[in-house]
């Protein structure tokens, strides 16, 4: 008697016919449910917070917009990200590579030390840069003898993003090369390529996705940040104010339209953010070589 062939066919038709496993008021229960989610928690926010910043017209949202005051905090956010994000992605890079591809000793102190800033309270790590280099901190009094200027400035504000964005590249590349593996950087090496010559044309085209994700994700939250800016920066109008904190600074002087006119341009950041964290999912899923 010939074996029975038990070999399950998970075609098209046999993965439609799973979905419609449940019953028909169960799917569209569910499906209600997340579009009710989606509508009430996301688009709603999204239509009031436009809704409000053109309360007084298109007239009124670009006299917000081109205040000088919000100009010198947009001209500040951009700095700091530009300055931010290249940072974090050459750091990301370097210990993604060395904890993916090497065993020392400190490697898994040094994976709890990346997911860090994941578990500190943005407004502690603040507080942290003011204990070390504010005005009567640990370098307070060497950095004022010699002139200069970390907390209410630019290099605190640069500091204390780079402290709350630190782990976005690092742990978007790490399991991405502990799957890809070494075995294409090893053929590289065998024949006779050099180590720039295989991170170049070996390693960067494989996590480059991964580096784009990673970076998306840091400039979104160092434009973004709230918290730690906020205790590092002095709120000094028009000189150490970002977008986020120029926003509160309208909204509680109860200039309402002012304050949603400037917060929709950290909204359109969060939907471009979007876009193009989509549109790299799908193009890294298209790239993925099929196994």
């Amino acid at each position: 008697m010939p074996p029975v062939d038990r070999t399950v066919e998970w075609g098209p038709e046999r993965v439609r016919s799973s979905h419609l496993a449940e019953p028909r008021p169960v799917r569209w229960l569910l499906t209600g449910a997340a579009l009710a989610f989606l509508g009430l928690f996301l688009f709603l926010p999204l239509l009031l917070v436009f809704t409000k910043a053109m309360e007084k017209g298109l007239s009124g949202y670009m006299a917000a917009v081109g205040d000088p005051v919000t100009l010198s905090a947009i001209r500040l956010t951009l700095v700091t990200a530009v300055i931010v994000v290249p940072l974090n992605v050459v750091f990301g890079m370097a210990a993604a590579w060395a904890i993916a591809r090497y065993d020392f000793p400190g490697r898994n102190l040094l994976t709890t030390l990346i997911d860090l800033p994941f578990s500190v309270s943005p407004v502690i790590a603040g507080m942290i840069f003011v204990l070390l280099f504010g005005a009567h901190g640990l370098a307070g009094p060497w950095l004022a003898a010699h002139d200069i200027k970390v907390i209410f400035a630019l290099p605190g504000i640069v500091l204390a993003t780079l402290f709350v964005t630190s782990p976005f590249v690092a742990r978007e590349l790490m399991p991405l090369l502990r799957a890809q593996g070494s075995e294409d950087e090893e053929a590289a090496l065998t024949l006779g390529a050099s180590g720039i010559q295989t991170f170049l044309r070996v390693s960067l085209p494989k996590m480059k996705w991964g580096l784009i994700y990673g970076a998306v994700l840091c400039n979104a939250r160092a434009m973004g940040e709230f918290g730690a800016v906020s205790v590092v920066s002095g709120h000094i109008r028009g000189l150490t104010t970002t977008i986020p904190l120029h926003v509160e600074i309208l909204y509680n002087e109860y200039q309402f339209a002012a304050s949603f006119a400037v917060a929709s341009l950290l909204t359109l950041l969060a939907l471009v953010t979007l876009v193009v964290k989509s549109l790299v999912e799908w193009k890294s899923g298209r790239s993925a070589p099929i196994r």
